[in-house]
């Protein structure tokens, strides 16, 4: 029955006592993992190796894991790359701001091996079944607005938008169902899987990202005073 690739994570995380635990739980799992201490060379590594996902401390020795997500978010070769964030307490606006530049998910210390790999897994589901359901849908285009599945990709006015894979996932839910109303909870349900934390705040700096990169076409997401956002309906909206 042909026989599945295993998925790879790569793990960057300076102490040794969690980077064991991740290391040993996600290999007995069935993964292909390997680690970096410290953020320099788990860049290097991650752009080498291409995994699936990165496990990304956010307080590394010396890059931090923010600005890695940043960096690996801002290039070609690894924005498709999946990445959840290992944070310690007290980080809060610190996950708010790496959901915001890309980050999938995150899990804060200290974790069960049991919760570690459900998140692992639904996050690489949901990078999988992305491409699934993007093999299925065809291109939505509303006046200068433009988005298609099948090639991640979304225009105004021709010219492309540069969007993360969360703000894609976001803007695509909101188009194929123009009218309806989606709550900030539905909408980081879908965009990061049934096991993300509602850090409903985390939505609506996505949406105004997104509307920012939409330009003149802002309007067509539209905020719902106390309950969420929708895409404009056809006529009139």
């Amino acid at each position: 029955m042909g026989v599945m690739a295993k998925n790879r994570i790569a793990i960057v995380e300076d102490e040794a006592d969690i980077r064991e635990i991740l290391e040993y739980t996600l290999t007995r799992e069935g993964f292909e993992v390997e680690v970096a201490t410290d953020g320099t060379s788990g860049l290097e590594m991650v752009r080498s190796s291409r995994p699936d996902l990165v496990l990304l401390d956010l307080m590394l020795p010396d890059i931090d894991g923010l600005e890695i997500c940043r960096l690996l978010k801002a290039d070609d070769q690894t924005n498709s790359i999946s990445i959840i964030m290992v944070t310690a307490k007290g980080e809060e606006s610190d996950i708010v701001l790496g959901l915001g530049i890309g980050a999938d998910d995150y899990i804060p210390k200290p974790f069960s091996r049991k919760e570690l790999v459900a998140r692992v897994r639904s996050v690489i589901r949901r990078a999988n079944g992305m491409a699934v359901m993007v093999k299925e849908g065809s291109v939505i285009e509303r006046g200068r607005f433009k988005i298609d599945p099948s090639r991640h990709k979304a225009w105004t006015n021709d010219i492309e938008i540069e969007l993360t894979a969360t703000e894609f996932r976001i803007l695509m839910l909101l188009a194929r169902h123009p009218g309806r109303i989606f709550s900030r909870s539905q909408i980081l349900a879908d965009a990061r899987g049934e096991l993300a934390a509602s850090f409903d705040r985390s939505v609506d700096a996505h949406v105004r990202t997104i509307r920012k990169k939409l330009g003149e076409e802002r309007n067509l997401i539209e905020t719902v005073r106390a309950v969420g956002y929708r895409f404009a309906e056809e006529e009139g909206g």
